[in-house]
C-alpha cells in the first residue's frame, strides 16, 4: 500500500484496518462471550444448584471467586507462553481445556469438587483476555486499539444479556431430563461451545500480519511500519522487557485500580440474578429475562462510552466518571434490594458504567509497556487486578451468610470502585507528551 497525502492515504488507511478489524475481531468476539458466559454462568446455575446441593451463600461466594485463583497463578506464564508459539496454538489449548472443565461442573457434589473445578476453570481461562489484549497490539496501533478492545466489552455485556436468557431456558425446560437437573444441563451445553470454537482457531486466526495471506505485501509492509512508528513513540516510557515491567510503579498502581474494578464488575455478573430473585422474581425464566435488561444497556452503554472517550482522546477523566457512577449506584442499590423496578433500574445503571470502565481502562496499559514487558506486564497488571473478582464474591458471599444481607458488601465495592476512580483521575498524569502527540496524528 503505497503511502498517500491528505485524505487519500486516510481513506486507504481506514479500508485496510476495516478489513484487518472484519477478519479477526468477529472471532475474537465470539470467543470472549463464550469465555465471559463460561464464567459467570454459576450465578444462574446456583438458583437450583444451591437448594438441590445444600450449599450456603459462603460456598457459593468462595467457589464462584476460586475461579480467580487458578486465573492469577498462571496468566503470566501463559501470556509469555504466546510469545513462544503464538496467539492460535495458545487459544486452542486455553478454548478445549476450560470448555471440558465448564461441561464437568455438571458433576459437582460436593464444595470441595466446586473449589476444585472453579480452580481449574480459572486455570485454563488464565491468559485468554490479555491474550487478547497482546493480540490486538500485534495488528492495531495505539490510536485505533481502544476502538477494538471496546469490542470485548461489548462482549461480556452480550454474554450477560445470552446468560440471562439461554441459561433461564436451559434451565426450566431441561429440569429433570435424562435424570439430571436444569443447573447440570446448563454446564454441559454452554460448555461445548468453546471446545469448538478453540479447535477453529487454528483456521481463523494468523499469528501475526507477516503471516497472514489475506494481506498483499503492500498492506503488511505498511501494518509494520504502523506498529513500528507506534513503538517507537513510546519507547522512553515504555518498558520493554518482562524485568522492566516488574519495576515499573505505575504497572502496580494501574493493578491495584483494576482490582477496584474488578470488584465492582464479578460482584455485578455473579449476583444480578440473586438480587433480581431477591426482589421477588422466582421463576427462573424470568429472572434470566429481568437480567438481560442491565445488560442490554450496558452494550450500548459500551459502545457509546468508549467512543465518546476515543473521540476526545482521554481517559482518565472518563474513567473516573465510570467508577464513580458505578459505585454510587450499587451503593445506592444497597438500599432498594426488595424493589424490582429499583433493582432492574439501578443495576441497569451501575452495568453501563462500571462495564464502560473496561475498555477505556485498558487502553492505558499499553503505552506504558511493549514487547516482552506488554506480555508480562499486562498479563501482571490483569492478575493482581482479578484478586479483586476473587474477593469480591466471596466476601459478599459471606456477608450474607453472616447477615441475610447484602448490604455491607455492596457499600464496601462502592467505596472501593469511587476509591478506584479517584486514584486514577489524579495519580495518573496523562501519557507522556510524544505519545499524545503521535496519537492525534493518527
Amino acid at each position: 500500500m503505497q503511502l498517500l497525502p491528505n485524505h487519500a492515504a486516510s481513506d486507504a488507511s481506514k479500508r485496510l484496518y476495516r478489513k484487518v478489524t472484519l477478519r479477526i475481531v468477529p472471532y475474537l468476539f465470539v470467543a470472549y462471550v463464550v469465555a465471559f458466559l463460561d464464567r459467570i454462568n454459576i450465578g444462574f446455575a446456583q438458583l437450583q444448584m444451591k437448594g438441590d446441593l445444600g450449599f450456603s451463600d459462603a460456598v457459593y461466594g468462595l467457589g464462584a471467586g476460586v475461579f480467580f485463583l487458578g486465573y492469577f497463578l498462571l496468566e503470566v506464564p501463559s501470556n509469555l507462553m504466546l510469545l513462544r508459539i503464538g496467539a492460535r496454538r495458545t487459544f486452542v489449548r486455553i478454548m478445549v481445556c476450560w470448555g471440558a472443565v465448564s461441561a464437568c461442573m455438571a458433576f459437582v457434589t460436593t464444595p470441595s469438587m466446586l473449589y476444585l473445578l472453579r480452580f481449574l476453570l480459572g486455570a485454563f481461562e488464565a491468559g485468554f483476555f490479555p491474550g487478547i489484549i497482546l493480540y490486538l497490539t500485534f495488528w492495531f496501533p495505539a490510536a485505533r486499539r481502544a476502538a477494538v478492545t471496546s469490542w470485548l466489552f461489548v462482549a461480556v455485556a452480550v454474554a450477560g444479556v445470552l446468560g440471562g436468557i439461554v441459561s433461564g431456558t436451559i434451565m426450566q425446560y431441561t429440569n429433570g431430563m435424562h435424570g439430571l437437573a436444569g443447573w447440570q444441563w446448563l454446564f454441559i451445553i454452554e460448555g461445548l461451545p468453546a471446545i469448538v470454537l478453540g479447535a477453529l482457531a487454528l483456521w481463523m486466526l494468523q499469528d501475526s500480519p507477516q503471516a497472514a495471506s489475506w494481506l498483499s505485501v503492500e498492506e503488511k509492509q505498511y501494518l509494520l511500519r504502523e506498529l513500528e512508528a507506534d513503538y517507537e513513540a513510546k519507547r522512553d516510557v515504555a518498558s520493554g522487557s518482562f524485568l522492566e515491567a516488574l519495576r515499573n510503579p505505575r504497572v502496580y498502581l494501574l493493578a491495584a485500580i483494576y482490582f477496584t474494578l474488578t470488584c465492582g464488575t464479578m460482584a455485578i455478573s455473579f449476583w444480578l440474578p440473586a438480587l433480581i430473585k431477591g426482589a421477588g422474581v422466582t421463576d427462573v425464566l424470568h429472572v434470566g429475562l429481568y437480567s438481560a435488561i442491565p445488560y442490554g444497556l450496558g452494550a450500548l452503554g459500551i459502545v457509546f462510552i468508549s467512543r465518546h472517550s476515543d473521540l476526545h482522546r482521554e481517559r482518565r477523566g472518563h474513567y473516573a466518571l465510570c467508577a464513580i457512577g458505578g459505585g454510587a449506584a450499587l451503593s445506592v442499590l444497597a438500599l432498594y434490594t426488595g424493589s424490582l423496578p429499583s433493582v432492574i433500574c439501578l443495576l441497569s445503571v451501575a452495568v453501563v458504567l462500571t462495564f464502560s470502565a473496561l475498555p477505556i481502562f485498558w487502553s492505558i496499559p499499553q503505552d506504558y509497556l511493549s514487547g516482552t514487558g506488554a506480555a508480562g506486564g499486562i498479563a501482571l497488571i490483569s492478575s493482581l487486578g482479578q484478586l479483586g473478582s476473587f474477593f469480591s464474591p466471596a466476601m459478599i458471599g459471606w456477608m450474607k451468610t453472616a447477615t441475610g444481607k447484602l448490604d455491607n458488601g455492596l457499600h464496601l465495592l462502592a467505596l472501593l470502585l469511587i476509591l478506584g476512580g479517584v486514584v486514577m483521575y489524579f495519580s495518573l498524569g496523562g501519557i507522556r507528551k510524544a505519545v499524545t502527540s503521535h496519537i492525534q496524528h493518527q
